[in-house]
């Protein structure tokens, strides 16, 4: 089953708000790395020095993301395979930062801080996604 596009939709607003968080976070990446590495409140420094093209790779993987997101929010039909990606890549990225302070490449207070940005959101689209494959009866 598809949905139809709707703006009272809460589906609607949740794809076009996380794209535009994705996109402002690719953007920014993308811009102005240096700023990005220092400023954002994750503790990135702590991984190791700044390397303006990696952060900018990334910034270029965030800035598809939202706009598969965005794309998705106007195509209800393409939601549930751009929000099984977006949580996959999410996931994968938990999972590395699960391991980095796992193997003490970082320090223990990593696990607090990467709660809000990493692992809550990571959490919140796993339930997202299987909210929506079931609702949309879908298969992912």
């Amino acid at each position: 089953m598809t949905t139809r596009f709707t703006a009272n939709d809460p589906w609607t607003w949740i794809f076009f708000l996380s794209g535009l968080g994705n996109l402002a976070n690719g953007f920014w990446m993308l811009a102005d790395p240096a700023h990005w590495y220092a400023t954002l409140p994750a503790g990135v420094p702590d991984f190791g020095p700044l390397n303006e093209h990696f952060v900018r790779d990334i910034g270029a993987t965030f800035t598809m993301l939202g706009l598969g997101l965005v794309w998705a929010t106007f195509r209800p039909g393409a939601r549930v395979p751009v929000l099984v990606l977006v949580t996959l890549f999410n996931a994968l990225h938990a999972l590395v930062h699960v391991w980095d302070t796992g193997r003490g490449l970082v320090g223990p207070e990593h696990w607090s801080i990467d709660f809000p940005a990493v692992y809550l959101p990571t959490v919140v689209l796993v339930i997202l996604t299987a909210t929506l494959v079931r609702r949309t009866g879908a298969s992912a």
